[in-house]
């Protein structure tokens, strides 16, 4: 495209032809852990539109779902945001359980509650170690790590993964926990609270920081609501929306659930939300583990045929995943596999939203801002 401009040169003024650029971010190399495409056109240093390219690494989950009966599903569901396994699995078993007219025991209730927490945890603490990262701080992903793996210790003792858990089931969770698990738990909480004012220090002490993401990047409320943004990114344009409190499910309606928000909507917002949000789920974990310890022993899971069909009809559920509202509809025609399942997932919508955000910005801070949508690609390209 081809524009006429202006430019003034000393005392007079003279007509100078300007063509707009465009400039492909990515895709990148295949072994990356995932595959955005950004096309972005330049007027100059500054972005005058922008369009994000998806599907480079789509691996059609929701066809493969319907091939799939209702326990291998679930190995399939926590694979599409990789940093959210728990709560990915977890979107499913309520799905299936609420077409069953089923509800898992008390005690599969509030551990549910307790690791999708501990899943949130490290979801947030991979995004407060790797944001800074991008914008040059090497520091800070360290102390995440550090962090993580304190929580890491006690998910893989129950589960044996570290990423991919595999610990739900319909009707609760796998079997029952190892003895004195719950006083190791609550140890890694303790911990990673009594270490979380290092990262607070050393990044929102940050003035560089502070001025690199301060104002850039807003997101209007209006915005969020168009394109369905959900989750901290959303909460951080002043959305006060959060399924937990607003919509419960598992133990949520048991627990005082505070909403973190903000009303700025720039990149400094969603992470003060994101780093808020982890002292919040904090104390949410102690809440349960405290719970457990009041509740009588029981079963963790309700008994189940080998071969599961589920009645004829449909269903949905939606869960406050760490990175927004994923959302399963489940139709069923009473086979052993679903007739359709339809993924909702969190990073989908919010990805659509760069094609207003970015605009407008100069290309200098377009990683701050891209690095503060706090996406994962598997979770977009699902």
């Amino acid at each position: 495209m081809t524009t006429e401009r202006i430019v003034g040169i000393g005392a007079g003024a003279k007509e100078l032809a300007t063509e707009d650029m465009t400039l492909n971010i990515g895709p990148q190399h295949p072994s990356t852990h995932g595959v955005l495409r950004l096309k972005l056109t330049l007027d100059g240093e500054r972005i005058s539109a922008a369009e994000p390219i998806v599907g480079y690494m789509h691996r059609g989950a929701e066809k493969l779902f319907e091939v799939r009966d209702f326990r291998q599903i679930i190995v399939l569901a926590n694979r599409h945001d990789w940093l959210s396994a728990f709560s990915s699995e977890l979107g499913v078993v309520l799905a299936v359980e609420r077409m069953l007219g089923m509800e898992a025991p008390p005690r599969a209730v509030w551990m549910r509650t307790l690791l999708a927490e501990f899943n949130r945890i490290l979801n947030h603490l991979m995004f407060l170690g790797s944001y800074p990262l991008e914008m040059g701080a090497i520091t800070p992903v360290f102390y995440a790590f550090r962090e993580r793996e304190a929580l890491q210790r006690v998910m893989e003792e129950i589960s044996g993964g570290r990423m991919h858990y595999m610990f739900n089931r319909v009707g609760g969770l796998k079997e029952e926990l190892p003895a004195g698990w719950t006083a190791r738990a609550r140890t890694a909480v303790a911990e990673v609270r009594a270490r979380m004012s290092d990262i607070d220090d050393i990044i929102m002490g940050n003035e560089i920081f502070r001025a690199r993401t301060r104002g850039v990047g807003v997101l209007t409320k209006e915005q969020i609501m168009q394109y369905g943004v959900s989750g901290p990114i959303a909460r951080a344009s002043g959305v006060d929306f959060d399924l937990r409190r607003d919509e419960p499910y598992l133990a949520y309606g048991e627990l005082d659930v505070p909403v973190v928000t903000r009303s700025e909507g720039d990149c400094l917002a969603r992470f003060e939300c994101l780093l808020e949000q982890v002292h919040v789920s904090l104390d949410l974990a102690d809440a349960c583990l405290d719970r457990l310890a009041e509740l009588p022993p029981g079963p963790i899971n309700q008994r189940v045929p080998k071969l599961l069909k589920v009645p004829e009809g449909h269903a949905h559920a939606w869960t406050e995943n760490p990175l927004g509202i994923n959302g399963y509809y489940l139709v069923s025609r009473g086979e052993k596999t679903p007739w359709r399942m339809k993924l909702r997932s969190a990073s989908f919508n919010n990805i659509q939203v760069l094609t207003e955000l970015l605009p407008g910005n100069l290309v200098a801070d377009m990683i701050a801002i891209l690095g503060s949508m706090f996406f994962v690609v598997g979770d977009i390209d699902k």
